[in-house]
């Protein structure tokens, strides 16, 4: 028999939805996807070519397992550029993806029976992580009004006997918003005199689109100490294109360097070596200038939806401030979201991914938009939806 956790990982519904969205593909239909959440681009010339040269000069050996030394600089390095951030590169934990680093901290960090508050909505996964070593999650509702983010007063009325402390995003999937600076501080303070501790999930650092008046925090490195207790998850597949590369990192407290490389040691050996190698190249100049074109592109695209979404008299109740995505609610059809996913792919070939692959709050009245294909294919979306619309009526 199969463990009893297997029972709480439950499986993506956007996978059914993209399974038939393949299959109509197959039988000659033209579908938009604008469900996955993962850059169309493909990665830049730059890494490509780093990594066929890693390989022609035969650098195909394990590295140690906390990464190429150069590679864990080179991010600290971009901390200070883009940033203004002073990181010591032997807090850098370089690891098998932003998954293989939530496992790590899992792993570190909790005993069985331990919960960390989360939002509801957020990124599924992060329970999954927690399952594996009979962690729990305690999903915390949020709502647009609080700009779907977790706040410190709200969090320390959650807070309960078997609390460690937060797993938040910034900027979010499903909802792309972000945490301002002075929320982040009340956080900080939170953990601090709760003796907790806070992971932030900063994987789409760098897709962000500053807005006049806005506070957002580009990263909680910014305002937290070298000892606090905190936990940076990030990764190599967004903002920097490499997705199937499979490579990402921590930036973790000075105390914890030493037992989360013996756990990456024994867990996974090492990260991708040729993704290492090729990584290296994602900090170039030619790299950088690409990956900012792209954002830019993002931007673009997010803006198109959102003014399209909005003049089909459909509901974004918060604008993005980074990552890909709109978060969209459809209550006013008069159908959930699982029925407009579904008719939305099935009678006008659009797929988007419904709210309840992400929490239980409120979670049939929305719906993910991701801005994952062009301009063009966003435009016919668009326009199929509007046909959609005009059908259900």
């Amino acid at each position: 028999m199969f463990a009893s956790r297997i029972q709480q990982i439950k499986p993506f519904r956007v996978m059914q939805l993209l399974a038939r969205a393949h299959a109509l593909q197959r039988a000659g239909h033209d579908v938009v996807h604008l469900e996955v959440g993962e850059p169309d681009f493909p990665t830049a010339a730059p890494i490509v070519h780093a990594c066929q040269q890693a390989l022609a000069d035969g650098l195909t050996a394990y590295t140690e397992a906390r990464g190429l030394p150069a590679l864990r600089e080179a991010i600290a390095a971009d901390y200070a550029h883009r940033l203004g951030v002073t990181l010591d590169p032997g807090r850098v934990q370089l690891t098998a993806g932003a998954s293989g680093a939530l496992m790590l901290l899992a792993a570190l960090l909790l005993e069985p029976g331990d919960e960390l508050l989360m939002t509801d909505p957020c990124y599924p996964c992060n329970s999954s992580f927690l399952s594996v070593v009979n962690a729990l999650a305690r999903a915390v509702p949020v709502t647009a009004a609080q700009s779907f983010q977790l706040d410190a007063v709200t969090a320390e009325a959650h807070w309960g006997q078997r609390t460690r402390g937060l797993l938040l995003a910034s900027p979010a999937n499903p909802t792309g918003t972000m945490l301002s600076e002075p929320a982040l501080l009340d956080m900080l303070a939170l953990v601090r005199r709760r003796d907790g501790l806070l992971i932030m999930d900063e994987i789409y650092q760098g897709l962000t689109y500053p807005q006049a008046g806005g506070r957002t925090a580009d990263s909680v490195l910014r305002l937290a100490d070298k000892d606090d207790p905190v936990y940076v998850v990030n990764s190599f597949s967004k903002y920097f294109g490499m997705t199937g590369w499979r490579l990402g990192w921590l930036v973790v407290p000075t105390a914890a360097v030493e037992p989360v490389e013996r756990l990456a040691q024994n867990l996974f050996i090492a990260p991708s070596t040729l993704a290492q190698h090729a990584a290296l190249a994602a900090f170039s100049p030619e790299a950088l200038a690409e990956h900012e074109a792209r954002r830019q592109a993002f931007q673009a695209r997010r803006d198109q939806l959102l003014e399209g979404l909005l003049a089909l008299g459909l509901r974004v109740p918060v604008v993005p401030d980074g990552a890909f995505y709109l978060y969209v609610d459809i209550s006013a059809l008069g159908m959930d979201a699982e029925d407009f996913c579904w008719r939305l792919l099935e009678e006008h070939q659009v797929a988007v991914t419904p709210g309840t692959d992400f929490g239980q709050h409120d979670a049939q009245r929305y719906v993910r938009f991701a801005c994952t294909t062009s301009q063009a294919r966003i435009a016919e979306a668009l326009r199929r939806l509007g046909n959609a619309l005009r059908d259900w009526a």
